[in-house]
């Protein structure tokens, strides 16, 4: 029987909702500062509660309207960081939506980032962990929303905003009605990833590639599913930025021991490990990582590898990427 992974084990994480990472209980709060009603979407433990992953949309959704002011996401940032860095993550990108943050409106959203970053600057001084954002078009708002969501994103472009991407629904519309939005974000000089390959199959992936240009795969996983498309994915060094734990918990495979990860990494496919929505899924990067070794017999040895990748890959400057290296390496 394998080992347990050590839990000090200094990871990266590439695929991170802002508003999804929301503790539970921190929703619970806003709702009863701000006298709102969601008491629907928990459980009787206090977690979140819902059927599928359509349902899991409207939650995630309902959840966020707890969150209504530049100060809210500077509180949500720091106990998203806090725990964070509680698991272990020294380095995290995270998914952040103007739509969620001021509805998209340029002025409104400088101040929700102003208020996101500071709170990371903070986090990085006091916990030792260091975030940037992937702005991130919602599918199912529509193409002319995207765009309005990738003009925000290549103003607001920088150190700590380096990353475009699209998650939602993505049986909503098709990559080539984004088209527009990647382009712009790529001629502004963002670094690009798009969700696919979770519940569209092999044909999003592709799509993905084929439209949007992008580097990196959100899920990704169901390119299984097609091996010319997983030697594509090799050879030209595509990164999936995989969420083993939030697969399984939506059903889309029945435990981790089925899960494709281990075999998308024997096929030379640059897989990252990430969480995707924790407190959604019941999962930490620790027990996502004790899980697959006891799936797969991964090692420490293959956690530091993958975490190594997960760097190699990221949306940040050489610099942040050298020192962070140093750690995953146990060269710092």
């Amino acid at each position: 029987m394998t080992d347990r992974i050590d839990p000090a084990l200094p990871k990266a994480e590439l695929h991170l909702h802002l508003e999804g990472a929301a503790p539970p209980a921190f929703i619970r709060g806003l709702a009863q500062e701000k006298s709102i009603d969601i008491s629907k979407i928990f459980d009787e433990r206090g977690g979140y509660a819902y059927r599928d992953f359509w349902h899991f949309l409207q939650v995630y959704e309902a959840a966020c309207t707890t969150l209504q002011s530049p100060e809210d996401f500077r509180r949500l940032t720091l106990a998203v960081l806090e725990d964070r860095a509680a698991d272990g993550v020294v380095y995290a990108e995270t998914f952040l939506s103007p739509d969620f943050c001021g509805g998209g409106d340029l002025v409104a959203w400088r101040e929700y980032l102003h208020a996101i970053e500071s709170a990371a600057d903070e986090a990085e001084r006091t916990l030792g962990i260091t975030l940037r954002g992937v702005i991130t078009a919602i599918r199912h708002f529509g193409p002319e929303k995207s765009r309005q969501t990738a003009t925000c994103a290549v103003e607001t472009a920088g150190r700590f905003i380096t990353g475009f991407g699209i998650a939602g629904d993505e049986k909503a519309g098709h990559p080539r009605d984004f088209t527009w939005a990647f382009d712009c974000a790529r001629e502004g000089g963002l670094r690009l990833t798009a969700h696919a390959g979770e519940w569209g199959g092999p044909d999003s992936v592709r799509d993905a590639l084929d439209h949007l240009k992008v580097e990196r795969i959100g899920h990704g996983v169901r390119a299984i599913e097609d091996l010319a498309l997983v030697d594509r994915l090799a050879e030209d060094r595509i990164v999936l930025e995989v969420c083993p734990g939030s697969n399984v918990c939506l059903g889309l495979y029945p435990g981790f021991a089925q899960h494709p990860v281990a075999r998308l990494r024997d096929r030379e496919v640059i897989v990252t490990l990430s969480t995707d929505d924790p407190p959604f899924f019941h999962t930490t990067l620790r027990r996502e990582y004790d899980a697959l070794a006891a799936a797969f017999g991964w090692t420490e040895d293959d956690f530091r590898a993958i975490n190594a990748d997960a760097m190699r890959a990221a949306f940040c400057d050489e610099a942040t990427r050298d020192r962070i290296l140093k750690i995953i390496e146990g060269r710092a």
